[in-house]
């Protein structure tokens, strides 16, 4: 079974998610208006915050895809009931019972970000049922996921007398054409960030609607299942990866350059033609380069494979918790914060989840494995 497990795929998904812990170094002290930080250091330019717009345009989308793939092979092992029940421990059961196990450590310092005010004349017990929905922070991913995974447990069963073989056929071809065809497979993915709410309602679930980005999601969902799965669409992307890299890092400087200093998590700009190119087309690269160059395992890799997942679910408390105490309770100069909170949230994340993962039930709760 180890021999036929695709490393690169792993590899990807595990790098992507330290990508996503140094995103949120940096996305807690922008000063580009973007929801959810405490700000940043004055009024000028920040130019560490260019690093907001090279990845966020991909890197979620990159982890759907994956996901999709991933459920594609676990459902050829499993039975559609046996791998829903191992969905639901594995993300509802973090996403919901650990938010007032773990997270809503998290809610409480995301709600002192957010301001204290509103909250001081809240009784206790109120207060701690606010954390813990306030902690859902980076879970909504994982949301995403099991609610995911069941429409498309029903998509199958609708769907289970259509037979695939001629869906196999089309993408039995490694040439060019095929390249050409999965890029332009981008046009769903620029199609699925028009459904966000362009003027979001105060007071509505908009903001909410916008997070989740649950048709703009589940399309990349789909496409990882349906498409990128293939052998042969794999395989192309492998020996594209060079061509398709150049195209995605001239698209991604021209959008950060041409762009910086804007709000790159609104949906005018998350729904533009070059947000969406460089986003689609760093999804493809990266597949690629892993592909063709990232095929293989070591121990540290085995390691980051098993416990990428957990890091994703503790670290944002290390985010929230440094990042806050340092910007108002210390006078450090900002460069410090940043090299302080990035080393902190890669050293005591793991820590906090090998600790987690050794405490009965509560490893169930928040991690949502069983041993």
């Amino acid at each position: 079974m180890e021999t036929n497990r695709k490393h690169w795929m792993d590899n990807l998904r595990w790098v992507t998610v330290l990508l996503v812990l140094l995103y949120h170094v940096i996305y807690f002290y922008n000063n580009k208006g973007v929801f959810g930080g405490v700000g940043g250091f004055g009024d000028g330019p920040q130019y560490q915050d260019a690093l907001m717009y090279v990845l966020y345009p991909w890197f979620m989308p990159l982890l759907f895809l994956l996901a999709g793939v991933g459920s594609r092979y676990a459902l050829e092992r499993k039975s559609a009931k046996e791998w829903f029940k191992t969905r639901t421990r594995k993300l509802l059961v973090p996403a919901t019972i650990g938010l007032f196990v773990f997270q809503w450590m998290t809610g409480y310092f995301n709600t002192h970000v957010a301001g204290t005010d509103a909250m001081a004349a809240v009784p206790q017990p109120v207060k701690y049922f606010l954390w813990a929905f306030s902690g859902i922070g980076p879970l909504w991913f994982i949301q995403d996921l099991w609610l995911f995974s069941l429409i498309l447990l029903l998509i199958r069963k609708i769907s289970c007398s259509v037979k695939c073989s001629k869906t196999s056929e089309l993408f039995a071809t490694r040439n060019w054409l095929l390249v050409i065809v999965l890029v332009l497979l981008g046009v769903l993915f620029w199609a699925g960030q028009q459904t966000l709410v362009f003027n979001p309602r105060p007071e509505s679930a908009d903001g909410l609607w916008n997070l989740y980005k649950p048709v703009f999601y589940f399309i990349i969902f789909l496409l990882g299942y349906y498409v990128f799965s293939k052998d042969e669409v794999q395989e192309t992307l492998g020996k594209a990866w060079i061509p398709l890299m150049a195209a995605a890092v001239i698209a991604g400087t021209v959008l950060t350059v041409t762009t910086f200093g804007e709000n790159n998590t609104v949906p005018q700009y998350m729904s533009t033609p070059l947000n969406c190119c460089y986003g689609w087309l760093m999804c493809l690269a990266m597949m690629g380069w892993f592909k063709a160059r990232f095929d293989k395992t070591n121990a540290f890799a085995g390691y980051m494979t098993r416990s990428s997942f957990g890091l994703y679910i503790v670290h944002y408390l290390v985010i929230a918790s440094f990042g806050y105490m340092m910007k108002f309770y210390t006078q450090l100069p900002p460069m410090a914060m940043y090299c302080i909170l990035t080393v902190a949230v890669f050293t005591i994340s793991p820590l906090l989840y090998e600790l987690i993962r050794r405490i009965p039930v509560v490893r169930w709760c928040v991690l949502g494995i069983k041993k």
